[in-house]
């Protein structure tokens, strides 16, 4: 028995007619009565009493009914869902952004996406690229945005941004007035990071470590406000991308360009190169990809 036979079923029974059936369901006479012998056959039951024009239900097709109902229209929930999916009507993302790239890059990106495909929900978590690499690689997470570069025998992606670290310092650092700084120069600093979770993390003290020191952490924090803010009580210096340090007051705390090395900021779109991506997701990817194209 399959969902063929049962709406076969149900549609003679709505019209109490073979050929009336047959009509309603573009199918010839000879092909319903078919279809119902072949039900008989395989259930070993009659399914309807034929008593010249009149029909009527056996106990056997009687049970059918009773089930084919609910069968049919959970059927027809699923088919207008699928449809919805396929021309994204409808859809659920999980989207990873660190909160710098959230806050400053994809306000006006998702309100865009959402405009064209108002139908499709998006979830946002707020976490360090380390933490995104993760969630992704678990598919907890559709698609998300980290620090590249990637490994690209897991994940797929795409650029999305690319700039460099600018240092931070209070205006009463004696180094807060140069021009350029050199990593070498913020040995007796003390650094204020990003927790373990954020790639920023590590691949400061990696650059540190190369030019001939461990940097001095003070604090770590997720919010880079907060670190603007604990920069502006001189608590610490700190290194933030160039586009967030424009949002700083420069009355309390000063951006240097950092030089030799410079530590690039360059964030990618990522998603599992292997499994299943909903076609929401997969279109959220070509929309982004055209963007920031």
């Amino acid at each position: 028995m399959d969902i063929r036979h049962l709406q076969v079923v149900a549609e003679i029974v709505r019209q109490n007619s073979f050929t009336k059936a047959a009509d309603s369901l573009h199918l010839t006479q000879p092909t319903i009565s078919k279809t119902i012998r072949n039900l008989e056959n395989e259930l070993n039951v009659e399914v309807f009493i034929r008593d010249g024009k009149t029909l009527k239900l056996t106990d056997a097709g009687t049970a059918i009914m009773s089930y084919a109902g609910p069968i049919l229209q959970l059927f027809d929930k699923l088919q207008s869902e699928i449809h919805d999916l396929t021309y994204l009507n409808k859809g659920r993302i999980s989207i990873g952004l660190p909160p710098m790239a959230g806050a400053r890059f994809f306000p006006g990106v998702i309100k865009s996406f959402q405009e064209r495909y108002p139908g499709i929900a998006i979830q946002m978590v707020e976490e360090g690229s380390n933490k995104i690499e993760e969630s992704i690689a678990t598919g907890e997470l559709d698609v998300g945005v980290v620090l590249g570069p990637v490994d690209g025998g897991v994940f797929d992606s795409f650029p999305v941004i690319d700039e460099v670290l600018k240092v931070i310092l209070h205006p009463s650092n004696a180094l807060a007035g140069k021009a350029q700084i050199r990593l070498s120069e913020l040995a007796q600093e003390k650094f204020i990071l990003f927790s373990s979770d954020f790639a920023l993390h590590d691949r400061i003290i990696t650059e540190c470590r190369a030019v001939g020191y461990s940097p001095r952490i003070e604090y770590e924090s997720t919010q880079w406000d907060f670190i603007g803010e604990m920069v502006a009580s001189d608590l610490g210096i700190a290194m933030l991308p160039a586009t967030i340090c424009r949002s700083f007051n420069p009355a309390k705390v000063r951006s240097v360009p950092l030089i030799e090395p410079s530590i690039p900021w360059s964030l990618d779109m990522v998603w599992k190169r292997e499994g299943y991506l909903s076609l929401a997701a997969r279109e959220w990817i070509a929309f982004t990809r055209h963007l920031f194209a």
